[in-house]
């Protein structure tokens, strides 16, 4: 007959083995921690059992994807050497002389500055892939109002489909993004690659937005996600991929609600409150 204690362990483990699995997505890596979107901060991610590192394109003035959130070099996380900040106007030799790690992110105080971080390629975050068994959730950041700042949307869906065959990782990437003519692009060249439809402002017609793109997976903001929301979603067949919470009252909420995927500035944080839900 099992103890007391040995019966508790027991039932944690049931439970944990019957809970569904909520995946992580290390947001920019993990920028609450690292500067985001550098190699260190997507490293870290991926030490600490993320499902997906997060992370943001855009193309330099030769045609080579980088990793970034911005268009234009945020000189408030990045020291300038001068020159343009917009990325599209610049070489990538030119984005390299950036000092991306050196600045303290004035979001997250905790964050802990690497002197001297670069703007990494997609290329180089590619080939990160033997460090574990974990995805690529990538964010092409395209500006239909700015159209001079990306490539065509055409070229831009090539350059990023052609990135991910060369590393042999269609079965590791999703695509996400709000544009949905870019999403098509990228669905003509691959209709293998999972794609993820940004929804920011109207939840209440994602269902559409995600059969308009060919998406299986719907992404929204945090605030917007309810248990209604994801039951519209499932309903759909739709994965529902909640951003960007760091908070355990929102991981709470989030989980309550139902969602799939959760994306954090803090992932090693959220995968040990999951752990303490038996979710992990």
């Amino acid at each position: 007959m099992l103890t007391r204690p040995a019966l508790l362990v027991a039932l944690a483990a049931a439970l944990s083995a019957a809970a569904p699995r909520i995946a992580v997505h290390g947001h920019r890596g993990a920028r609450a921690v690292l500067p985001e979107n550098t190699l260190p901060a997507f490293e870290y991610a991926i030490r600490a059992g993320v499902d997906a590192v997060e992370l943001d394109v855009v193309a330099t003035r030769d045609n080579v994807l980088v990793v970034s959130h911005d268009q234009a070099l945020n000189p408030s996380i990045c020291k300038a050497p001068g020159g343009s900040r917009l990325i599209r106007e610049l070489s990538l030799e030119q984005v390299r002389r950036w000092d991306c790690g050196s600045l303290r992110h004035p979001q997250f105080p905790k964050q802990r500055p690497v002197p001297g971080a670069r703007i990494p390629t997609l290329d180089q975050v590619l080939a990160l892939a033997g460090q574990g068994d974990f995805r690529f959730t990538i964010e092409p950041k395209s500006f239909p109002r700015r159209p001079r700042n990306a490539p065509p949307l055409g070229e831009f869906a090539r350059l990023l489909v052609d990135a991910v065959r060369r590393r042999g990782l269609e079965a590791r990437v999703t695509v996400m993004c709000s544009d949905l003519a870019l999403l098509r692009a990228v669905k003509r060249l691959d209709p293998s690659l999972r794609l993820a439809a940004i929804c920011t402002r109207w939840p209440n017609e994602f269902v559409e937005k995600c059969r308009q793109a060919g998406a299986q997976v719907v992404a929204l903001n945090q605030r917007l996600i309810t248990p209604e929301v994801v039951r519209t979603a499932h309903d759909a067949g739709l994965t529902v991929l909640s951003w960007t919470s760091n908070e355990p009252a929102e991981w709470e909420r989030l989980i309550e609600a139902g969602v799939d995927e959760i994306g954090s500035d803090d992932p090693a944080a959220l995968i040990d409150f999951l752990k303490s839900r038996g979710l992990r």
